[in-house]
């Protein structure tokens, strides 16, 4: 038998002895001994409680190819989870068809900048142009969140920026509940291994999504929030203001209030 084909059989038993506990026994030696065009008989014991017989081990769907078979699931489910860096959770996850956006998009949207950043900016979801290029906020509202960064002494490099959702929603409408709910898991994983000291939530979607509660703008910006124990500052989304310029002054002061924070954090890391 082909050793990639054992290799997938020992996935899916390591799936199941975390579904139903360690007592699950297994001789592969019988598979291992036994040609591929052969009926091939095991027996699996979990918690020494039940017993399954398994027959013709080609028609174990378990073992199908999982580059063809999408559904078909080998290893640890949210095996995600488990990622250690960004760089393994982008590649764990940017096949992701959990919700109905994975159909519609053209790229998975995962984030940008620095990994290890101070200041983590979560928008709402890509655009027309970000589902284009695979990068969060590179259209006209990116532009001017680059100069909303740049205004402030930033530069997109020094932070990370993120969306609550990673696929564009079609015609750039908000996402939906479910949509959202499907994604925001992959969010929090990558808060948890940024660990940023201050979050910038740009626009309503991001709050009330991370906060779990409806709110109003007027509410919430220019206050400093809680999030988990990290620090949060609530200001317009960049694509509110360019339908709304007037707003860029209220945008500037929350700015200007990150920074003064920011500073004052980097001083007393310093000493």
């Amino acid at each position: 038998m082909e050793k990639n084909i054992l290799d997938r059989i020992n996935d899916y038993f390591e799936y199941m002895r975390e579904s139903f506990g360690e007592n699950i026994l297994l001789d592969l030696d019988d598979i291992q001994s036994s040609s591929k065009e052969q009926n091939v008989k095991n027996v699996m014991k979990i918690d020494n409680s039940k017993t399954i017989e398994r027959n013709e081990l080609d028609k174990i769907s378990m073992v199908k190819d999982i580059s063809t078979e999408k559904n078909i699931e080998l290893t640890v489910a949210n095996d995600w989870q488990n990622s250690n860096s960004i760089d393994e959770l982008h590649l764990k996850i940017n096949n992701c068809m959990e919700c109905k956006l994975g159909k519609t998009r053209k790229n998975f949207v995962f984030g940008s900048g620095n990994p290890n950043a101070d200041i983590m900016v979560i928008g709402e979801a890509p655009g027309a142009d970000e589902d284009e290029q695979g990068l969060p906020f590179v259209g006209r509202a990116g532009q001017l969140l680059t100069k909303i960064l740049e205004s402030i002494s930033l530069s997109r490099e020094e932070v990370y920026i993120a969306n609550i959702a990673k696929c564009r929603p079609p015609n750039n409408r908000r996402p939906e509940k479910e949509e959202t709910d499907k994604c925001e898991p992959y969010l929090l994983k990558q808060i948890e291994l940024i660990k940023p000291e201050f979050i910038l939530s740009l626009g309503l979607t991001s709050v009330d999504t991370l906060l779990k509660k409806t709110h109003k703008m007027a509410d919430v910006r220019g206050k400093l929030l809680d999030y988990h124990g990290t620090k949060m500052i609530v200001t317009y989304h960049p694509a509110a203001l360019l339908r709304n310029p007037n707003w860029k002054k209220f945008v500037w002061e929350d700015v200007k209030f990150l920074r003064r924070l920011y500073d004052e954090y980097l001083e007393k890391k310093a000493n």
